[in-house]
């Protein structure tokens, strides 16, 4: 079941990461869609991502009768303090240029001339914003008031910064995609927020973030109970408390076997059992 923005956007209830594939990238877009996955993930950011790669996979699909209309693509503008020396804009140029820059770098990389999703990977300063955050920011949303991007959004935030852009935007984010660790509550106080203002919380790193639960004598048992594997079970929960997950899995059966976690559902104490697992 696809997810609705507050913008009235539609977005697939489980997206594929590209992050720290490198040379795999084409292969492994091209196996996830093959699976069933319809949405993608990456970032203008060679440090971690290869976004050409992705692009690579999104020719070949089309050729298969994939087309970009079937497909959602989310990508990112990261600042210069989370590139390398390999930048995809003018370093000395405005932030509002480098924004427009990598952008555009991105349609490029990706064959298409929008995105469905485009996000600041992560705020310039590290409490508060600074007048760089609202720069970039401001830079974002003339990207969706030209109707470039379908949505915008921001990963890396904390619930005082998420609390700011909400009160102070021309548009509050559509998305926010967030590290998600078990000992901190699944992230709990950046979703309430985004539940208040309808953003879509979109959550990364559930299973590396998160393998100590996996021993937990309570997740195995669930496991069991539902015949699915620990995975699978933490992208059906996250799912039910309205978060929507990435995985970045390499393994084509792990592919198919996590988009078929929404063949079972978790009571209300069961999600409570997990929602507290790791504090």
């Amino acid at each position: 079941m696809p997810w609705t923005t507050y913008n009235n956007v539609s977005i697939p209830s489980f997206i594929y990461g590209t992050a720290w594939k490198k040379e795999a990238t084409t292969g492994l877009v091209l196996q996830a869609v093959e699976a069933g996955f319809t949405a993608i993930d990456t970032a203008n950011q060679l440090v971690h991502y290869d976004e050409a790669r992705v692009g690579e996979a999104l020719v070949q699909l089309a050729r298969q009768g994939i087309t970009r209309d079937k497909l959602f693509l989310q990508t990112k503008f990261t600042p210069v303090n989370g590139q390398d020396h390999r930048l995809p804009y003018d370093g000395r140029a405005s932030i509002t240029t480098q924004v427009q820059q990598s952008f555009e770098s991105s349609l490029v990389h990706l064959h298409t001339d929008h995105l469905d999703s485009y996000v600041l990977h992560g705020p310039y300063s590290r409490r508060g914003l600074g007048a760089e955050d609202w720069e970039v920011w401001a830079a974002l949303e003339s990207l969706y008031d030209a109707g470039k991007t379908k949505m915008i959004g921001i990963s890396n935030v904390s619930a005082d910064q998420l609390i700011l852009l909400c009160a102070k935007a021309n548009h509050r984010p559509m998305i926010v995609q967030n590290r998600c660790y078990a000992a901190f509550g699944w992230d709990k106080d950046v979703r309430e927020i985004c539940r208040t203002h309808g953003i879509i919380y979109q959550g990364f790193s559930l299973l590396t973030a998160n393998s100590g639960i996996f021993a937990e004598p309570d997740m195995r048992a669930l496991a069991a109970k539902y015949q699915t594997g620990l995975a699978q079970l933490v992208f059906r929960f996250s799912q039910q408390i309205g978060m929507l997950p990435l995985t970045g899995t390499t393994n084509p059966q792990h592919m198919k076997e996590d988009l078929q976690c929404e063949r079972f559902t978790l009571s209300p104490d069961e999600l409570a059992v997990i929602e507290t697992i790791g504090q």
